[in-house]
């Protein structure tokens, strides 16, 4: 798997940035350049960088002050310094820089082979720090690492308004005692990661799963506004999703399972409990009745108290179902059923899905991407001609990874972030109708399709003009058009270059454009060599090497054939 990584050099002296960019260049070494601290201190603020290397040798260059500088930004505390000096002898330099915070330091002049050696050190480190902070974050809600790491403790909290929302599945014990354990597990496994992507998208957290239960919160580790709702939310796309899941077995003749949902908001305490295998968990009254809430809900259906359909009932609409009877804890509370959205507050009219007004109320973002992006590449699969070998949803798939491995490596804000995957994923959308000018059908069908989804005039403006710049009169002008024509033409520079330009010359012939081995390949060379070039600086650093291997590769291929 491909890895890459931003590595900064702060340095005034020329000679020493172009050494080290020679020596460090490829691998999926971003390697990035400043000659004074006011020239780096805009990139470490935008860009993640995972490597710094600094010159502290000359005073008035303010190496040293920027080490100490940056002991203080919690924003770079992942980040590996090290520090550049000639001063190998008496070690006053060197010992002042780790002191600052540097890791490791590098003479000047430079040993290629212990410069690599050293680097390749540091960025597994940081891979390792990645993945470290990704498991943690998997396991932890954010506030919860956010004390951790400035507190070294996180203490028990009440909340008097926390969401609890549980699922189950009905009749679990039955089906899983026919069920092989691997695939019982590999279902739930499947079941359990789509509720989780559900989950995040409203902003909830995800406490556990219990054999066949799942529980998540709402209103505890999150400041968004409306967490009710946004459960609410998240409950309705889990039980839809269930019931697609249904509706497809039925057709099929296969078993399906059902689930069950319930929800409530009240009082309750959370707070990590242990000490050698530490988990974060809420205990209190409040999960007991949305355990009980959900055990006595029915197949397909969600049952939530009164107090979630006291915040909810102007926007839901809910059928009552009296009071139940909570065991163990004695008494009642009355319940209601949870049916769906009321229409002025849906798209479509089904009820399924948050109008923007509704997501806006909530705090969450006015685009709702990942509907979006469910109807474009439920669009491409089944509307996509035969003949499109090339330009299919796996290409579309593969440009919409480049692209958020660029936007990820150019530190591109989240909006922008979003309005560039939407490009990626309609950019090749022409294809449907037509090959020639396909950019024009794919821009038609974005401004009729994205304004259900909460895009608005102006962002649809700028994602028709990111996609207008893929045709090859456009020249890119912003980063994310930049981005866009990078990542469409990322594979130039990978190593599976040639099974990509195979598909290519597949979809080709399909339009009758049939070429010998030898003109396929002069084809080849013609556009790497005088058509295309990369626009941003990320994809020349990490691509470019490999693209010019292609043309030399292309060129011995060429001679064998003459």
């Amino acid at each position: 798997m491909e890895r890459f990584i931003n590595i900064l050099i702060i340095d005034d002296d020329q000679k020493n940035q172009k050494g080290l960019k020679e020596i460090l260049s490829g691998g999926g070494n971003n390697v990035l350049l400043a000659d004074s601290i006011n020239t780096a201190l805009p990139i470490l603020k935008q860009k993640e960088i995972g490597i710094l290397l600094i010159n502290i040798d000359n005073p008035f260059f303010g190496g040293i002050e920027l080490l100490q500088l940056l002991k203080d930004i919690s924003t770079v505390k992942n980040m590996y310094k090290i520090v550049l000096t000639a001063d190998s002898t008496s070690g006053a330099k060197m010992v002042k820089g780790l002191n600052e915070g540097a890791v490791d330091y590098i003479t000047i002049p430079f040993n290629p082979n212990l410069i690599q050696a050293k680097i390749e050190v540091f960025k597994s480190l940081f891979y390792k720090d990645q993945r470290i902070n990704q498991l943690l974050n998997n396991i932890f809600p954010a506030a919860v690492l956010e004390d951790l790491s400035s507190n070294k403790a996180f203490s028990p909290r009440r909340f008097e308004n926390g969401i609890v929302l549980f699922t189950d599945f009905v009749d679990f014990s039955s089906k899983a005692k026919d069920m092989k354990p691997i695939r019982l597990l590999k279902k739930l496994e499947y079941y359990f990661n789509q509720f989780d992507v559900i989950i995040e998208r409203y902003k909830l957290e995800k406490i556990k799963t219990i054999g066949d239960a799942y529980m998540a919160l709402g209103g505890v580790t999150e400041d968004h506004e409306e967490p009710a709702i946004r459960a609410c939310l998240a409950a309705i796309e889990i039980r839809d999703f269930l019931r697609n899941e249904k509706e497809i077995a039925r057709a099929m003749n296969r078993d399906f399972w059902e689930i069950r949902v319930g929800l409530h908001m009240g009082p309750l305490v959370a707070g990590i409990i242990g000490s050698s295998k530490i988990s974060f968990d809420v205990w209190g009254d409040t999960v007991n009745i949305a355990a009980r809430a959900e055990q006595g809900s029915m197949a397909g259906c969600i049952t939530i108290s009164k107090e979630i359909a006291n915040h909810v009932s102007d926007y839901m609409n809910l059928d009552p179902r009296g009071k139940v009877n909570i065991h163990k804890r004695g008494g009642s509370i009355e319940m209601f059923y949870l049916k769906d959205i009321k229409l002025d507050y849906c798209l479509y009219g089904e009820g399924k899905i948050a109008a923007t007004e509704l997501r806006v109320k909530c705090g969450l973002t006015s685009i709702d991407f990942e509907h979006m992006r469910n109807d474009i590449t439920n669009r491409l699969k089944a509307l996509l001609p035969e003949e499109v070998i090339y330009h299919d949803i796996s290409h579309t798939l593969n440009v919409e990874k480049a692209a958020i491995r660029f936007a990820k490596l150019e530190g591109i804000n989240e909006e922008d972030f979003l309005l560039l995957k939407t490009a990626v994923l309609y950019h090749d959308a022409g294809y449907i109708l037509q090959h020639d000018s396909n950019e024009a059908f794919a821009i038609m069908m974005a401004e009729n399709n994205l304004p259900k989804f909460g895009y608005s005039i102006d962002q649809i403006s700028i994602i028709t003009k990111i996609i207008k710049s893929t045709s090859s009169e456009i020249l890119p002008t912003t980063m994310l058009e930049k981005i866009m024509c990078d990542a469409d033409h990322d594979y130039l520079g990978r190593a599976d270059y040639y099974n990509v330009a195979k598909k290519l010359r597949l979809e080709m012939e399909n339009c009758n454009n049939i070429m010998t081995d030898k003109e396929w390949i002069e084809f080849q060379l013609h556009y790497l060599e005088k058509v295309h070039r990369y626009h941003t600086d990320t994809a020349k650093n990490i691509r470019l090497q490999s693209k010019k291997m292609r043309i030399v590769e292309l060129k011995d291929q060429l001679k064998l054939l003459k």
